[in-house]
């Protein structure tokens, strides 16, 4: 089994929903148990253009699955959930693999870790709850050591990750 974090986002319809569906989703899985959930987050779109603003959490699962089936399981929940649009646009649900055991993975269509999840607030601070000890494979940095580096970026918190029951 390797440990893996994805990023869960969403802002339109019922993003609280959304996210706790695609939690479902993914202990439904076979060769997926999720481990973890951050609490729920809220933060302003990084494009700054006018649309709402997004839940976010973050799943730690143990898996046997690869990273590409593990970020194709993903792909089918985000299908699943309604996703549409481009990088920035709206959507239904977004989901990330932000981190795959230490791997490191640079291919056109899979990057591990996430390329930019360093520099995301939205991303640190709920990985930082529940994993603040994970290093980041590349940088070598903790979830909480990356968290403290970027002020400045608006994320609050809404739900403590006991409440995904209720969800």
């Amino acid at each position: 089994m390797v440990r893996a974090y994805l990023g869960l986002g969403a802002n339109l319809g019922d993003p609280r929903a959304q996210l706790a569906g695609a939690v479902a989703g993914l202990n439904r899985e076979p060769g997926i148990r999720v481990v973890a959930v951050s609490s729920l987050y809220g933060s302003h779109p990084e494009s700054g253009a006018a649309q709402p603003d997004y839940v976010n959490a973050v799943a730690d699962v143990d898996t046997d699955l690869s990273a590409r089936a593990l970020l194709a399981v993903g792909r089918r929940l985000e299908i699943a959930a309604g996703r549409r649009g481009e990088r920035n646009d709206p959507r239904e649900l977004d989901l990330d693999l932000l981190l795959y055991g230490d791997e490191i993975w640079r291919q056109t269509d899979l990057t591990v870790p996430h390329p930019r999840m360093d520099r995301r607030a939205f991303v640190l601070v709920p990985l930082a709850e529940i994993a603040p000890e994970v290093r980041h494979p590349v940088n070598g940095k903790t979830a909480a050591e990356m968290a403290a580096e970027v002020p400045g970026q608006a994320v609050w918190r809404l739900a403590a990750g006991s409440e995904w029951a209720k969800l």
